[in-house]
């Protein structure tokens, strides 16, 4: 029997009765293995596929496609903009609808149909149908990402989240250092059925997604007590996890109104929506630059070119899951966005330097070390101190709907013109992430005073006269909830 831990009554009130949350530690090891092995992959090769679909038009530029649809002057970009303005409109609605529809469902069904519209872009025949092909592709992509961010909270506690959330940043450099090198090989299919190479690209990368959509339908349990992987002692365990935070009551877990508007009301939310945009600035620009400046270092082939960006992405996604088992260990988040956002902003004024190209290359690891850091740790760290899942969602919608409008900036910050300088992406940037740094750091400060406050009895006067249910349904509010800084 490995060791119990038994949690006093204020850090699980939901167990009223006993006063305790008795958790085998040995058990639980176990349970979050088999957590890992059946939820991981899965959500991972989502990820994948997901951002594989909404940046091969990248890659397909190179094989044809302005050519073969006319896209003239600054045509391109406004079809890659395009995308964003629907994919983040449907961001937070689609978590509010997440559990109504039930998971499995839910993903299952955005993940068919965008596969489908991404495989059709790889027949349309003028930038019409390609902007309607965009315009639908981000409609229903968009639900993704929010809503797997969501659904790893129903399985995993606030001390596991940043890594679990990491391997989606870990998918997202996977498809970064990939997605180049499998359209290069696509491209050689040009010809084929005769279908130029870019149609080719996109045909191929959409498929296996609707496949994935169909096996996600029977792959994703919608929560633990459905999981088909789990026995009753595992579940009764999950059961045990939740009671053992705090705010974490059965009733909380459900949908309420009345939390999707306090979502809605809290500054601090607007305060993390506001620093993910500048931090998402930097992920939809870096992969923009980065081949150009790659490419201006000798003379390379696009394949060599491609190759190059892969040291990269891997140093970044690295950097990520080690910090991100850090910040869950010692469940500190604030430290590492604001140390991390600042190294980026010293690889953009590398990149700004009027140095030689191989200095360049060089600024670009500085920059992949904060990369994932400061766009990944903040989804993990808002979260954590929602308990209540109405507010949770809402805040996890509104995060990435008001960061990823950064996508629709982005393609104009790197125009092809200004390469490989690209001196007003860089310039724009360098002050987006510093801001996204000093937001974090004053919220960093805010938690950790607010806390402070909370253990000296200042605000107990909020609970003056309520029952214990009643506090353990404040949520957040609760004057006993103690925030992850």
């Amino acid at each position: 029997m490995g060791e119990i831990a038994q949690i006093p009554l204020q850090e699980a009130p939901s167990k009223a009765d006993s006063g305790i949350v008795e958790v085998d530690y040995a058990a639980e090891k176990k349970l979050v293995r088999k957590l890992d092995l059946y939820i991981i992959p899965v959500v991972m090769l989502l990820y994948l596929l997901s951002f594989l679909d909404r940046v091969n038009i990248g890659n397909a530029r190179l094989y044809g496609m302005e050519a073969d649809l006319g896209l003239t002057g600054n045509k391109y970009q406004i079809a890659v903009a395009l995308l964003f303005v629907t994919y983040i409109t449907s961001e937070l609605p689609s978590n509010l609808v997440l559990k109504k529809f039930r998971p499995s469902r839910w993903i299952s069904a955005i993940t068919m149909l965008w596969g489908i519209i991404a495989t059709l872009t790889g027949v349309t025949q003028n930038y019409g149908e390609l902007i309607a092909c965009r315009i639908l592709l981000g409609l229903v992509e968009g639900g993704l990402f929010p809503g797997l961010a969501v659904y790893l909270t129903f399985f995993y506690t606030k001390r596991e989240l940043a890594l679990r959330i990491g391997y989606l940043f870990v998918s997202a450099a996977l498809a970064g250092a990939c997605g180049g090198l499998f359209a290069y090989g696509i491209g050689f299919m040009a010809g084929v059925a005769g279908l130029r190479g870019w149609r080719w690209i996109m045909i191929i990368e959409g498929l296996p997604t609707f496949c994935l959509g169909v096996a996600s339908w029977f792959l994703l349990a919608d929560d633990p007590q459905t999981a088909y992987y789990l026995n009753p002692a595992e579940k009764a365990l999950m059961n045990a996890r939740r009671a053992r935070q705090l705010g974490q009551t059965v009733s909380a877990q459900e949908m309420h109104k009345q939390d999707v508007l306090l979502g809605l009301r809290d500054w601090k939310i607007y305060a993390f929506c506001a620093a993910q945009f500048g931090g998402d600035t930097m992920l939809y620009g870096y992969s923009t630059f980065l081949p150009t400046i790659i490419a201006s270092i000798g003379h390379w082939t696009t394949a060599q070119v491609q190759a190059l960006t892969i040291p990269c992405y891997v140093l970044g996604a690295i950097t990520y899951l080690v910090v991100a088992r850090l910040s869950d260990r010692q469940q500190l988040r604030g430290v590492y966005c604001v140390i991390f956002g600042f190294i980026s902003v010293v690889g953009y004024g590398i990149l700004l330097a009027d140095a030689s190209p191989g200095v360049h290359y060089f600024g670009c690891f500085v920059v992949a070390l904060g990369l994932y850091v400061v766009v990944g740790i903040p989804l993990a760290w808002l979260p954590s101190n929602q308990p209540r899942y109405g507010k949770r969602t809402t805040a996890t919608g509104l995060q990435l709907m008001i960061g990823n409008t950064s996508g629709i900036m982005a393609p104009f910050l790197y125009e092809t013109a200004e390469g490989p300088r690209y001196i007003k992406g860089h310039a724009v940037t360098l002050a987006m992430v510093g801001y996204a740094a000093c937001v974090y750091g004053l919220m960093w400060w805010y938690f950790a005073r607010e806390n402070q406050r909370r253990k000296d009895g200042r605000e107990d006067s909020r609970i003056a006269g309520m029952t214990e249910e009643e506090i353990a349904e404040l949520g957040d509010r609760n004057p006993r909830y103690i925030f992850t800084i």
